[in-house]
């Protein structure tokens, strides 16, 4: 009995040094990442709630004004109106853009020649520069030369001048989002590779045609990639820039002004930072509760396998 307890305790040290080089080494090989979330991620978002509360012009000092920014905002009509901008197109771009996904997904995933290829195509799009996507829409919205107004005026319709009418401009925006389906298309289309053949099997044994098929079967199987491509929609919504910025500047009559574009022009066309970094954290929030709100509505719709 004491030979085992002797060899007991020298066994536990031993195993308690492996475990803290394997400690050691974890952390030394997640340094890297951890030292960028600090310095590059954590510690800005740290710097700019700072901002948020101070009047900070960059080339003076920060004054604290405590809410001061906040309450700016409810005064401050080009605020209201990129939040205006920037909602009626997450209403009609969101459920465009998954619609658009999930019939290409759909078409993709049936048996035709050249498949891999043309889930390519589609997909290629979603990875091209936004600079470069927003240079070649701006001269397909073009009035008058334009390849947009050229088709449509190939049936004898007078097309509008998209980008220099108020009442065309968002929409234009709305159209050009499509362009970006690709990713939600791949995630729709392994969404849909998953469901299992021998349901739809025996649902056609039972009398069931392709829609009811669609409806009750493939739908709540791809639900939760459904509220996926749901939340990440959403959230790129709210951050639309690069578009705006070369192919209108928020115009024409702020109808562009999308709220990132309103935030970057005041940090820094305007120098206001803590102005800024409030409407950062405001945007931040409504992100937030978009997604919270998201997932609390889809409780009942979506299914878990298992569950």
């Amino acid at each position: 009995m004491a030979r085992s307890g002797t060899l007991a305790g020298p066994r536990r040290r031993n195993g308690m040094g492996l475990a803290r080089r394997e400690a050691m080494m974890g952390l030394l090989l997640v340094s890297p990442w951890l030292l960028g979330f600090l310095i590059f991620t954590l510690g800005p978002m740290v710097a700019s709630l700072w901002f948020s509360f101070c009047e900070y012009k960059v080339i003076q000092p920060p004054r604290w004004i405590g809410l001061g920014n906040y309450q700016r905002m409810f005064t401050d009509d080009l605020f209201y109106k990129s939040l205006s901008v920037t909602t009626r197109y997450t209403l009609v771009s969101v459920p465009l853009g998954i619609l658009a996904a999930l019939a290409v997904a759909v078409l993709l995933n049936q048996n035709v020649p050249g498949a891999r290829v043309i889930r390519t195509i589609f997909y290629l799009p979603s990875v091209v520069s936004g600079v470069a996507v927003a240079l070649v829409f701006s001269w397909i919205f073009n009035y008058r030369f334009g390849i947009l107004n050229y088709v449509i005026g190939l049936f004898g319709i007078r097309g509008p001048d998209w980008l220099g009418r108020p009442q065309w401009a968002l929409w234009a925006f709305i159209l050009m989002s499509l362009w970006g389906i690709g990713g939600n298309m791949i995630i729709l289309l392994a969404a849909l590779q998953g469901v299992p053949v021998s349901l739809h099997e025996a649902a056609e044994i039972d009398g069931a045609n392709s829609f009811v098929r669609f409806w009750t079967i493939t739908m709540p199987m791809i639900s939760p990639a459904l509220l996926l491509v749901t939340i990440m929609s959403i959230i790129g919504s709210w951050q639309v820039f690069t578009s705006a910025y070369i192919m209108t500047g928020g115009g024409p009559a702020y109808a562009t002004l999308f709220y990132l574009l309103y935030l970057y022009r005041n940090a820094f066309s305007w120098f206001e930072m803590g102005y800024a970094s409030a409407m950062a954290w405001v945007l931040f929030v409504i992100i937030l509760v978009c997604t919270l709100l998201t997932l609390r509505g889809s409780q009942s719709l979506v299914h878990y396998e298992g569950a």
